[in-house]
């Protein structure tokens, strides 16, 4: 096994809830990735707020997946 060392500042340190200063790749990747996810869910949520999205019910969303689904398929 190789070892590589990595800096990041304290509050990345933070921000990513690392508890030790050994891990894993595995468990690198999977902090990398929640923190990802996190970023991009506030992104989401920040964009259906601006564009109005975010008022929309279950059965909105799935009445306008079908109008895009139908319009695909008929001009196809």
């Amino acid at each position: 096994m190789r070892n590589i060392n990595i800096s990041i500042s304290e509050i990345e340190y933070d921000r990513l809830g690392i508890k030790k200063d050994n891990l894993s790749y595995t468990d690198l990747v999977e902090l990398i990735s929640k923190e990802l996810s996190r970023q991009t869910l506030k992104r989401s949520i920040e964009l259906a707020e601006k564009f109005g999205f975010s008022d929309l019910s279950m059965d909105d969303i799935s009445n306008e997946v079908k109008a895009i689904r139908r319009n695909a398929k008929n001009n196809h």
